[in-house]
């Protein structure tokens, strides 16, 4: 039987555990069960990123860190993550910001009937990046699961050999 692909099993049982996590830190911070983290962006930690370090964290675990595709995960991983925290959290507090004007807007509207406004029936949604520290607890929890996973390799692989 061939065996799968443990540097994507690997990266994707860290987004996915990540993304579970959420739903604690969510109750954490709120003190209320809300299972709706399980679909969002955002929130601690990043999924995303939990799932680049854990890749990069497998390959130079596996492969070692001169190897290209090290490189590679490495590389992508820290644009992901820049990404998250940087451009996807600003939209987000750009999306808050006119969330606000538009309220503010409907206010000032109804003291104004000719104004003509209309409200949208959706709001922009707001959470759409991370803090850096939501990006650092998922690429901290990436990097663990990225060496526990090399290491069960190495540990399955020195048991073939001894049999």
């Amino acid at each position: 039987m061939k065996k799968m692909n443990r540097g994507m099993i690997t990266a994707l049982s860290a987004i996915a555990i990540a993304q579970g996590l959420k739903v604690f830190t969510h109750k954490k911070l709120t003190g209320k069960w809300d299972w709706r983290p399980l679909i969002q962006t955002g929130g601690m930690p990043s999924s995303h990123s939990a799932g680049v370090a854990a890749l990069a964290t497998y390959m130079a675990a596996n492969k070692g860190t001169r190897h290209t595709e090290t490189a590679l995960a490495v590389v992508f991983g820290s644009i992901v993550m820049y990404d998250a925290q940087g451009i996807r959290r600003h939209t987000g507090e750009i999306a808050q910001l006119v969330n606000e004007l538009e309220d503010r807007f409907e206010i000032i509207s109804s003291d104004f009937p000719s104004l003509m406004y209309s409200k949208r029936d959706t709001e922009l949604k707001e959470l759409l990046g991370h803090q850096p520290i939501e990006v650092l607890g998922g690429a901290i929890f990436g990097v663990v699961l990225g060496l526990i996973s090399a290491q069960i390799e190495n540990d399955e692989k020195d048991k073939n050999r001894n049999n």
